[in-house]
């Protein structure tokens, strides 16, 4: 069965299992954990910031950073389909009192334009304030669309004359590195505060961090904490998240290679198709992924009509033929 529902699917590989199990542990509550230090310290100065947390799940790391810029009450200005408004189960309302307005983009795009019009500064005791704008690159619903660096520096531009916060979800923010060049730290530019995700296209079994300034940090330690995601001897996931970063980051060119290959067996331009992920519109999902699964492909629907495939360390390029073929079949 190749397995193409997600990027949260790979394995461990063995030089990663032998890092975890040699990996220097300490309690990371206590902030004695070297592995965890040494992973942190360079997951910052990758993106130009001057310190990151290692978290459990890429929904604390993001709920903790849009913490971090929108009080309760306040909001933050969103693309519709974007993961912390579409796929975190409502947990920025839930735990931090925020709410969200949106733009809408097909692809996932900043639309300056609109955020101009949905801006919303200090208007007394009558009007919710937009304490932050978020962006999501890449974007997962859009099909891995990479978030050109031009129109996230105008972002940054008005962001900075209104007094606006800019959240950054970088999940996948290593396939965009890949995919375009961009360097980390041109991106980390960008953003106030960041969350990046060790455990997609990176293939580790466990992983995220929030990335910002030292106080940042230091307040969503604390929330953290609070929120039950203190974790002890934590230095052997975080061991994977280091072997990840020097070895599982340029070989992401080879995802994305495999994903344009899969999207032209099932009809999708390749060309528009900027990183691992697939997106098919199909009137028949559920079936289409039922029908998948009996010829031995595993995918998986995000919406009603919509059908994704992602690419990831798991699969090889003897998988993705396989895979285009059968799917070819099917389509």
């Amino acid at each position: 069965m190749i397995d193409l529902r997600s990027d949260t699917v790979t394995r461990p590989t063995a030089s990663m299992r032998a890092a975890m199990v040699s990996a220097e542990v300490g309690d990371d509550v206590y902030g004695e954990d070297p592995t965890v230090a040494l992973l942190e310290d360079r997951v910052a100065g990758l993106f130009g910031h001057e310190a990151a947390l290692f978290m459990p799940t890429g929904s604390m790391a993001n709920v903790l950073a849009v913490r971090s810029l929108v009080a309760p009450g306040q909001e933050v200005l969103c693309e519709s389909a974007a993961h912390i408004a579409r796929a975190e189960l409502g947990a920025h309302g839930a735990y931090s009192g925020v709410t969200m307005r949106t733009w809408h983009h097909p692809r996932g795009q900043v639309d300056l334009a609109m955020v101009r019009t949905l801006f919303a500064p200090d208007m007394g005791p009558f009007f919710v304030r937009t304490a932050a704008i978020s962006v999501e690159n890449t974007h997962n619903f859009a099909g891995g669309a990479v978030l050109p660096l031009s129109d996230l520096r105008d972002l940054r531009d008005f962001a900075t004359g209104v007094g606006a916060s800019i959240h950054m979800d970088g999940a996948r923010i290593w396939n965009a590195h890949v995919a375009t060049g961009t360097p980390l730290r041109d991106y980390g530019a960008i953003a106030d505060v960041m969350a990046v995700c060790l455990s997609k296209g990176l293939g580790a079994p466990v992983g995220s961090l929030l990335v910002g300034s030292r106080d940042t940090v230091a307040e969503a330690r604390i929330w953290r904490k609070r929120m039950g995601g203190g974790m002890r001897q934590v230095g052997i996931l975080a061991a994977a998240g280091l072997h990840a970063l020097d070895h599982h980051v340029e070989r992401l060119a080879d995802d994305h290679a495999h994903a344009r290959l899969l999207a032209a067996a099932c009809g999708v331009d390749p060309d528009g198709v900027d990183t691992n992920i697939v997106v098919v519109p199909r009137p028949d999902a559920p079936d289409f992924v039922l029908r998948a699964a009996d010829a031995g492909v595993r995918v998986a629907t995000v919406g009603p009509t919509t059908v994704r495939l992602v690419t990831h360390l798991g699969v090889t390029r003897a998988d993705a033929e396989v895979a285009a073929g059968l799917l070819a079949g099917l389509v």
